[in-house]
């Protein structure tokens, strides 16, 4: 197995114009690892999951997919690389004119040279992979919230995206829903060996899913913290990531 980190950042820093968001950001990702972004209200989180996801440049500093940096690669091999990944927002982000079966059809039809009937079957297997087996003709007005979490995960999963983003999958879910988008972002880790990167604040998600975290901080406007999330609870001498990792809300 390569020894190269499937995800690396190097010397980051963020920025809009001169106001600085994060900075001096190292950290590795390794293949098949669940990382978890996480940090109070306003750190950076998100900021940064476009940055990896090749939708803001750094201002400085490298970022690099299998040992290459997809801001000082040509345009080509920046787009396939980011072709590579796939990406579930916040909100789902599902198009509401569409079927959730046209939905996930969109890039494979894009990208793809499959045929039509070949795209169905591909769509009905990421379907059932999200437990949503027979809801292709359904639009996301007639689902709730906790299943256009599960058919945007779908979309996101539909060109078999070597890493994937996952932006606070639990936004706006009640726990059961949480819970249960916890267990299949496990099942699709173990099942299909996805790299996945998480940014969430939600302490259930980041105990139960992460293998390794980052603290974001907004006064340092750094990370202060990295380790596993039960390491961190345990043997931080940080007070502010100690009082995010053990805060009841």
């Amino acid at each position: 197995m390569s020894q190269i980190p499937h995800l690396q950042v190097k010397n980051l820093t963020m920025a809009y114009a001169d106001t600085v968001i994060q900075q001096n950001l190292n950290f590795s990702v390794k293949r098949g690892e669940i990382f978890i972004i996480m940090g109070g209200s306003g750190c950076g989180k998100s900021t940064l999951l476009r940055h990896l996801i090749g939708l803001m440049e750094p201002a400085t500093g490298e970022i690099l997919i299998d040992g290459i940096d997809i801001w000082t690669s040509n345009a080509e091999e920046r787009t396939q690389m980011i072709r590579r990944s796939g990406v579930l927002y916040q909100s789902g982000a599902m198009f509401s004119s569409m079927t959730l079966g046209e939905n996930i059809a969109l890039p494979l039809s894009e990208y793809t040279s499959l045929s039509s009937a070949r795209i169905a079957k591909v769509v009905s297997y990421k379907l059932a992979l999200v437990g949503l087996a027979g809801f292709e003709d359904y639009y996301p007005s007639e689902i709730s919230g906790g299943m256009r979490k599960r058919a945007g995960l779908a979309r996101a999963m539909a060109l078999d995206p070597a890493i994937l983003f996952i932006d606070e999958p639990s936004a706006g879910l009640d726990p059961i829903s949480a819970k249960l988008l916890d267990r299949l972002i496990l099942e699709l880790r173990d099942s299909l060996g996805t790299t996945i990167v998480m940014v969430t604040h939600d302490l259930d998600s980041i105990f139960t899913v992460g293998d390794t975290a980052i603290f974001l901080d907004t006064d340092e406007k750094t990370m202060i913290a990295s380790g596993a999330p039960q390491q961190l609870l345990k043997e931080s001498s940080d007070l502010r990531v100690r009082n995010f990792l053990t805060r009841s809300g």
